[in-house]
């Protein structure tokens, strides 16, 4: 298994300032392997990332780019660099200097060995993350594993090397539009094995994941994943009925026993707002699926490619 090649995929989004350093460090790891390549996805940059990709593409050909048209999001921009790449191994990394490039070593050891996917858990220094962001990732987590039928290890990251045969499954099989990789990942089995690791300073810029972004893609993945929301709809509703039939005979029993009671807008009220928040509650989780039903039936592309090296 000596002769191979080995595929980095990297989706970038106003990283123009990261990419040289990176490139750098990553060739310095990858120039003992027979034959490689370094894959730019850049999601509809706004930067210069665009022109300092392509001016390192017409010095080294090896590394390689695909441009999309706008930006179509960080799971679309990895699906792309699974369609186009052509290793023997793939591996996907993100374009910020957080996934140290030393760990691709051990990475393909292990797929020598015989793992079909080798991914990574993030493991994150106390001091280097915030209280609310290691808090709302451990809810993230919890609440996925709870409501999803494909569990995921909590610091699961998108830092994976995959086998060819499985980037062949998830090129040709999965024409998903609401793509969630990490339990698409989970969910075609192979053997897998996890690499701890402990991620680097951001070098240059800052996150493009805002709370948004966050919770938009906490939500694609229970989604995507299961239909276990809609069964929590379904008991949410019978538990409001229940309590609403209980709350009637108490009143029907105070009215014919009780010529103190006062008639009053108070408990009319919070009856109302608290039955009407669970109903919208529950349009919303069926609006979820819905949409999603709507979308997908539109079968458009994933992403649309603006421009890509030879």
């Amino acid at each position: 298994m000596d002769n191979f090649k080995v595929s980095v995929i990297i989706p970038v989004f106003n990283e123009a300032a990261n990419i040289p350093l990176l490139t750098e460090r990553l060739i310095e790891v990858l120039k003992k392997y027979n034959t490689y390549e370094i894959l730019y996805i850049d999601d509809g940059s706004i930067d210069d990332t665009y022109n300092v990709i392509k001016d390192i593409n017409a010095i080294n050909q090896s590394v390689r780019f695909v441009s999309f048209s706008r930006n179509f999001g960080h799971q679309s921009a990895l699906k792309a660099g699974l369609d186009y790449a052509d290793g023997d191994c793939v591996i996907s990394m993100d374009g910020d200097m957080q996934h140290p490039p030393a760990l691709i070593d051990k990475m393909i050891d292990k797929w020598k060995e015989g793992y079909e996917i080798v991914y990574t858990i993030r493991k994150d220094n106390k001091s280097d993350i915030s209280f609310f962001k290691s808090t709302t990732s451990r809810l993230f987590y919890y609440l996925i594993n709870k409501l999803s039928d494909m569990p995921i290890n909590e610091g699961a990251a998108d830092f994976r090397l995959l086998d060819e045969k499985v980037v062949k499954v998830i090129r040709n099989e999965i024409n998903e539009y609401f793509l969630f990789l990490r339990g698409m990942v989970s969910w075609v089995g192979f053997r897998q094995y996890a690499i701890i690791f402990t991620p680097e300073k951001r070098f240059a810029g800052k996150t493009k994941y805002s709370l948004k972004k966050m919770i938009n893609f906490a939500f694609n993945g229970i989604t995507s994943f299961s239909t276990k929301p809609l069964r929590i709809a379904i008991y949410s509703g019978f538990i409001v009925s229940f309590l609403s039939f209980i709350y009637a005979v108490y009143a029907v029993y105070m009215s014919i026993y009780n010529d103190k009671t006062v008639a009053g807008w108070t408990s009319v009220i919070i009856s109302v707002l608290f039955i009407g928040g669970i109903q919208m509650i529950l349009i919303g989780i069926l609006g979820e699926y819905l949409g999603k039903l709507f979308i997908e039936n539109k079968r458009r592309p994933n992403y649309i490619v603006k421009d890509m090296s030879v």
